[in-house]
């Protein structure tokens, strides 16, 4: 079964980028919400990590914090 993949970002974050970016080249199908501008999404990002900075990514219950990509292709079962 896949893991269902959530990231928060903004237009602007290197990280963000790179991490949608290593997204699309496994092809993993993903939710990103822009917490610049919605500020629902923001305040939910805060509440679930405790985290004011992106990105923030959900890979289903685990949370990884910042672009890793080691940790996210483990936790997604794919190579680097």
């Amino acid at each position: 079964m896949d893991k269902i993949v959530t990231i928060y970002s903004t237009p602007t974050c290197h990280f963000c980028h790179m991490a949608k970016d290593f997204f699309k080249e496994k092809g993993i199908a993903y939710t990103d919400y822009d917490v610049r501008s919605d500020l629902a999404k923001r305040q939910e990002m805060i509440q679930k990590s405790g985290q004011m900075g992106v990105p923030v990514i959900f890979v289903g219950d685990e949370l990884i914090v910042g672009f890793d990509k080691e940790r996210l292709a483990s936790s997604l079962g794919v190579t680097v």
